[in-house]
């Protein structure tokens, strides 16, 4: 049945669609397919590989994609970009319009690399010359990768991303129970690092009295605490945490260590003094008086010496220079500068080395080494021969040492001791094989013959005799024992 035309013209106006018109270009349909139409060219253009000439991608600026200097330069493009420019900036008109009466250049030739002049690279090229930048979209990181950072984790799940070495925020922790809790959990991971991490923010989010309370408690955190304030140095906090705890000793012990920072030994040695009514044990307020004894007498020895070293007085101050200064020195340097150096002085003298050694209460083994190293570098024999003579009381006298004749046969040696010394004293160790080889060491033949006459050794006696000098009175000593008809040799 035929409409006539006044129905048809109704009909079109009360539909919600519209009759199509060549002339409507904003119709929606006809951009949909005009965009439609410009994929379908740009995929025909990628597959196109037999029908067309091979067509090089490249980019706005010329280049072919996936080149070393694109990848350069979009990377420095995008590194150039502030956080201030948008993802896809803004062209200013005036610059961007290319017409397409004055470019020459038809949408589809673009799509298809070729002008209608039949060279593509003219076009890059007056991009190139134009201020036109075109940004490929900024991306936002996944959310999962700033799930560490703004999560809900619980204090045991914080303490197990520590472990791993994931960063984590104390900061949410804010309750007293979280922080305990987050406290109780390092120390359950036996992590050092962890119950550090942990300690450090405590000490800065609690209060001292607080902080010091919960930590009685839980005595391998307090352990871990006490250890890093000594590491750090936090002397002040450390005294308090001390106190706190009612740990007096460790108190006076902190405050004693305080002297090390003083510079001046008049202002330690009143310092020291000061420290002799500190809480200390009984063990160790002894070792505080001797200190402060030592150092005492260090300041009149370091004086007295100091001015007769400058006026030329004492001949030991010209022959062997002081290369040091006796002050804040250990009590045995002590004992050894006044053995070199005041080793004659009478007893009462603070320099004397027998007062030394009654004041400080020094064994006699510790006393004998020390004199015994200072006489034999000034390699005065005589003394160190007295050191040894000792009288019993019937008045015989003998050679006596609380060390082993072997070490103090090293410690002559050491100290180029003459062989008429070192055989005096090689002859005094008892084991005989020892003495033997130490007296072969030193060249000590009289020492070997007779160990060997003694031994009634009459093979070793001979090998001997083939090591000395020839015509020597060694020699001649081992020809009188071997014809000697009073010695039963055993072989």
């Amino acid at each position: 049945m035929m409409k006539s035309k006044a129905d048809e013209e109704d009909y079109w106006n009360s539909s919600k669609f519209k009759a199509f018109t060549f002339d409507d270009e904003d119709d929606e349909f006809s951009r949909l397919r005009e965009s439609k139409q410009a994929v379908n060219n740009i995929r025909r253009l990628v597959e196109e590989d037999d029908d067309e000439e091979d067509v090089e991608k490249v980019s706005w600026s010329g280049e072919p994609v996936g080149s070393i200097s694109w990848s350069v330069n979009e990377t420095a493009a995008s590194n150039q970009r502030t956080d201030k420019e948008p993802a896809f900036p803004k062209i200013n008109s005036d610059i961007s319009m290319i017409s397409k009466s004055q470019s020459g250049y038809s949408l589809s030739s673009l799509f298809k690399g070729k002008t209608k002049g039949g060279n593509f690279q003219q076009f890059t090229d007056s991009l190139n010359d134009s201020c036109l930048r075109l940004y490929a979209p900024e991306l936002r990181k996944p959310k999962s990768e700033y799930k560490d950072y703004v999560s809900d984790w619980s204090p045991e799940e914080t303490v197990q991303r520590m472990q791993h070495g994931k960063a984590v925020s104390l900061e949410k922790f804010r309750s007293l129970q979280d922080k305990l809790l987050l406290l109780d959990f390092s120390v359950s991971a036996n992590d050092g690092n962890v119950i550090t991490a942990v300690l450090i923010y405590l000490k800065r989010t609690l209060s001292k009295e607080v902080l010091f309370r919960e930590l009685q408690s839980r005595q391998t955190a307090l352990r871990h605490f006490i250890c890093y304030l000594r590491e750090s140095r936090d002397h002040r906090l450390l005294q308090e945490l001390y106190r706190a705890l009612g740990r007096t000793e460790d108190v006076a012990l902190l405050q004693y260590k305080e002297h090390l920072s003083i510079a001046d030994e008049n202002q330690r040695r009143d310092f020291l003094k000061s420290c002799l009514s500190l809480p200390f044990s009984p063990e160790d307020s002894s070792h505080i008086q001797d200190h402060y004894t030592l150092l005492e007498r260090q300041i009149i020895i370091e004086a007295t010496d100091r001015q007769a070293e400058r006026g030329g007085k004492l001949e030991i101050f010209q022959k062997f220079p002081r290369k040091a200064s006796i002050l804040n020195m250990p009590l045995i340097t002590t004992l050894y500068y006044c053995c070199f150096y005041h080793y004659s002085e009478a007893q009462g003298t603070f320099s004397s080395p027998l007062n030394v050694r009654q004041t400080f209460k020094i064994s006699e083994k510790q006393f004998f080494v020390t004199a015994l190293a200072a006489r034999a570098k000034l390699k005065a024999w005589t003394d160190v021969d007295a050191l040894f003579t000792s009288r019993n009381w019937l008045g015989f006298t003998r050679k006596k040492s609380p060390l082993s004749f072997q070490r103090v046969v090293d410690v002559l040696q050491k100290n180029s001791a003459p062989t008429q010394v070192l055989q005096d004293y090689v002859a005094l160790v008892d084991d005989a094989e020892l003495r033997i080889t130490l007296a072969q060491k030193h060249k000590c033949h009289d020492i070997v013959i007779n160990t060997y006459r003694d031994l009634k050794d009459r093979q070793q006696l001979l090998g001997y005799r083939g090591k000395v000098e020839r015509g020597s009175a060694e020699e001649r000593k081992i020809d009188e024992l071997l014809i000697n008809q009073q010695i039963r040799w055993k072989n």
